[in-house]
């Protein structure tokens, strides 16, 4: 083992090197034909009552915020894992990896503080990770040992995690989302001691072992019924580890990732997991990522917005720091800068899902506090051109998003940089509004001025409110259109 120090400065690096590789693995993925809208009456509302939400929160915890690294990814093996340390054994990495569970003991443990400064940001839902790729469980599974409820943690009456994170959420009228990780390398059924663990894949063949794999399938269908079934109201199912699925449904996108893909199926047979959880939650959505079909309810773009708008139902997954757990200093997003990503986002059809990460104690640090709490004051004024609205065709206008209501009103909304000045004038060409229209800035009831000739809507913001405008992020145009 490296000392305490050496490891310290390692861990730093390779979480630079980890938030390049996000990066480069962006699962960017375009909406497409390949979309199936959902079938089910039930689930097909609860689509749309999500979509109506904007705007919700990932929360990434587990024994990684103990030391304040990447989730997960440093036990993996993959090539573009590059340790600084090479005199440490990748065996004895893993034990002192997967030995930060008997270091995590959150005694801070406070939900009700992450789901009141989700609500002052005017978030609407929560997907919080019951299980992430390391295996280590965030809920009191009965099928696995390796659990938050059997560590230091355990006589803590919190120490059923998922269950007091689930509550406090629903306290405030929230939609909750469980993530759950389809691999699991803690697991002997998914990765086998007897096998070396070169990459994310399980580590031995399916067709030489079947009875291990569905040993690991039946252990994967037991814990999401568990979910399913103990922890209230779920609205949503969140499958992360898309590398997991049926191998006739590996495409380019798959393979832009860079991981090596086996030659055999690695699925836990979804028609069956689909079955089981609706029976339990009637209507749940389930988002099989990147797995397209009548399992991905809605496309999960991670760390980015794709080019175009797509009336098919999709949200970004965008982390407020660089990582999606705690990690120390981290650099945070300007408030400005996350309600530009949500304006563009809801404007090209989209939800956006912000990653924030509590620390090892079980809190949100002050800053990621504030950051939510400063968008939380925009969304109070302008929330109208962003929840319960819907894109359209015609999407943007230069610096102008547009969004509709459901009365058919139109939102245009003009992202504005730090600094940057208000101009006396507000102009478009796309979507004009209805003759006679009242065009108001939301927060102020007062009629703006406008015309439209020549097929140019101009409106006049007058002294006054540009100046009391000065330093928004964004202001928001409430009219009717043609």
């Amino acid at each position: 083992m490296i000392n305490n120090s050496n490891k310290f400065n390692w861990l730093l690096v390779f979480v630079f090197a980890i938030s390049l590789r996000t990066s480069a693995q962006n699962t960017l993925h375009p909406t497409s034909s390949e979309y199936e809208y959902p079938t089910d009456v039930k689930v097909a509302e609860k689509l749309e009552q999500w979509r109506d939400q904007k705007f919700g929160i990932l929360i990434h915890w587990g024994i990684y915020a103990v030391p304040g690294i990447v989730e997960s990814w440093s036990i993996n093996n993959e090539d573009w894992i590059n340790r600084k340390d090479t005199t440490q054994s990748y065996e004895d990495y893993k034990k002192w990896y997967w030995g930060l569970s008997e270091k995590f003991n959150p005694q801070g443990f406070d939900p009700s503080q992450w789901a009141d400064a989700a609500e002052k940001a005017g978030m609407k839902y929560v997907v919080f990770t019951t299980k992430h790729h390391d295996g280590f469980n965030m809920y009191d599974t009965q099928f696995a040992d390796y659990k938050i409820s059997n560590g230091p943690f355990k006589n803590h009456p919190k120490a059923d995690v998922a269950k007091y994170v689930f509550d406090a959420f629903r306290e405030k009228d929230m939609m909750i989302g469980a993530y759950y990780s389809k691999p699991d390398w803690h697991s002997q059924y998914y990765w086998w001691d007897y096998r070396a663990t070169p990459d994310r894949n399980v580590n031995y063949d399916i067709r030489k072992h079947p009875w291990r794999w569905n040993q690991y399938v039946q252990f994967t269908h037991n814990q999401l019924n568990e979910i399913t079934s103990n922890y209230g109201d779920i609205d949503i199912l969140w499958l992360d580890g898309g590398w997991v699925r049926p191998k006739s449904t590996v495409n380019e996108e798959v393979l832009s990732w860079g991981a090596p893909i086996p030659d055999f199926d690695q699925q836990i047979d979804m028609p069956i997991v689909a079955e089981m959880v609706r029976e339990n939650q009637e209507g749940i959505l389930i988002v099989d990522r990147t797995v397209h079909g009548p399992f991905e309810n809605y496309r999960t773009p991670e760390q980015g917005i794709p080019s175009e708008m797509s009336s098919d139902p999709w949200e970004s997954c965008i982390t407020l720091g660089g990582a999606w757990g705690y990690v120390p200093n981290d650099k945070f997003k300007p408030s400005r800068k996350v309600i530009h990503l949500l304006i563009e986002i809801v404007a090209k059809g989209g939800n956006l899902l912000l990653g924030v990460g509590p620390t090892a104690d079980g809190l949100f640090v002050p800053e990621q506090v504030s950051r939510l709490e400063e968008i939380g004051k925009w969304l109070e004024v302008n929330g109208d051109g962003i929840y319960n609205t819907r894109a359209i065709e015609n999407f943007q206008d230069g610096k102008l998003y547009f969004t509709q209501g459901k009365a058919k009103e139109l939102y245009a909304l003009l992202p504005l940089e730090e600094n940057e000045e208000l101009e006396d004038t507000i102009s478009w060409s796309l979507n004009p509004p209805k003759k006679g229209s009242k065009i108001i800035i939301l927060g102020e009831n007062k009629s703006l001025k406008w015309k439209t000739e020549d097929g140019k809507t101009v409106v006049t913001v007058p002294k006054n409110l540009r100046e009391k405008l000065a330093n928004s992020p964004a202001i928001v145009i409430r009219y009717i259109s043609e």
